[in-house]
């Protein structure tokens, strides 16, 4: 499956809301790693929007869509999140549905994405704390997953799924999450072309133009030797997620190309097409699995304008991540 994915577009003129951002990186440990290092919980999937070649449905800057996430009810459904608040450091449970607004009733029959029935985001607002999540779903509809939170603040939930016989396309909702405690939001980090993640390097070649697509390209390198067998991870060798400083837009692309396609090699690069819809910054989260483990390594780059960029990596400057 070759697919070359396009991040949806922006609505202009919506209000920023929340805090700017910086990076995070991890292993696949269901506790937080400390700051510059995260965990990533098993089970990541594709998000957002389907799969399609480039250019098929193509949205551009002033489109009048909104991307995924801004909206708690869209596409006929509403995100109805049980758990609006927690406390920083404790561990706590998410309880959630998605509900059917022409029914009223929770929705119980999803249609799987990559092996997944729904995908669960959770980004604190500066983005210094991100978390990918595969909740559990009970006869109901009532949606469950553990989670525990470093840092106080004002956080964003995502839920990522599509909904079986009613929308033939994926739905990103999205709900404010408060955890209590004393709240110090961060900047956001400097443009980075390689960062350091759990000892790996990933170095970043291209850039994100507004209204076109362009290829990305994420280069993964240990002890300064190319990684050339990553492993499969929910069919895709990475998959990455972009979160717009400021609002938290959510957006998605999967890469070029999939494991025994007869084209993708495994590693060290992995490649993605991906417009953005307007100028501005961007926090991007790749995963990766070597060694059995899940890693997400965290960029901020800057769509039509200029960037500070290091070629140095520096550790200690990925996002709080993990499951």
């Amino acid at each position: 499956m070759q697919t070359g994915l396009k991040i949806t577009a922006f609505a202009a003129g919506l209000a920023a809301t929340f805090g700017t951002a910086y990076a995070v990186g991890g292993a696949v440990d269901p506790t937080a790693a400390p700051k510059g290092e995260v965990s990533h919980q098993e089970g990541r999937e594709g998000h957002g929007e389907k799969e399609r070649p480039v250019g098929e449905g193509e949205r551009t800057a002033g489109s009048d869509e909104l991307p995924g996430g801004l909206q708690v009810s869209q596409g006929g459904f509403t995100l109805d999140l049980d758990t609006p608040r927690i406390e920083a450091g404790e561990p706590a449970e998410l309880r959630f549905a998605v509900v059917d607004e022409d029914t009223s009733r929770n929705v119980t029959a999803f249609s799987r994405e990559r092996g997944k029935e729904l995908h669960l985001i959770v980004a604190s607002s500066d983005l210094t704390t991100y978390r990918h999540l595969h909740p559990e779903r009970a006869a109901d509809g009532t949606w469950s997953t553990p989670v525990e939170l470093p840092e106080a603040g004002g956080y964003r939930v995502f839920a990522d799924f599509t909904p079986d016989g009613k929308n033939a396309e994926g739905v990103t909702l999205g709900a404010d999450l408060a955890v209590s405690g004393d709240a110090h939001p961060d900047p956001l980090l400097e443009a980075e072309r390689t960062v350091t993640v759990d000892g790996y390097e990933v170095t970043l070649d291209g850039a994100l133009r507004p209204g076109a697509g362009s290829e990305l390209k994420l280069e993964v390198e240990k002890d300064g030797k190319p990684v050339t067998d990553l492993q499969p991870y929910l069919g895709a060798y990475g998959h990455l997620v972009a979160l717009r400083a400021g609002d938290l837009a959510y957006l998605h692309v999967h890469p070029n190309g999939e494991p025994g396609d007869g084209r993708t090699e495994s590693g060290p690069e992995v490649s993605f097409t991906a417009t953005a819809p307007s100028k501005g910054a961007y926090r991007l989260f790749l995963d990766f699995r070597h060694e059995g483990k899940v890693r997400t390594a965290a960029f901020t780059v800057h769509a039509g304008g200029a960037a500070a960029e290091k070629p140095a990596p520096q550790d200690g400057e990925s996002a709080d991540h993990g499951h």
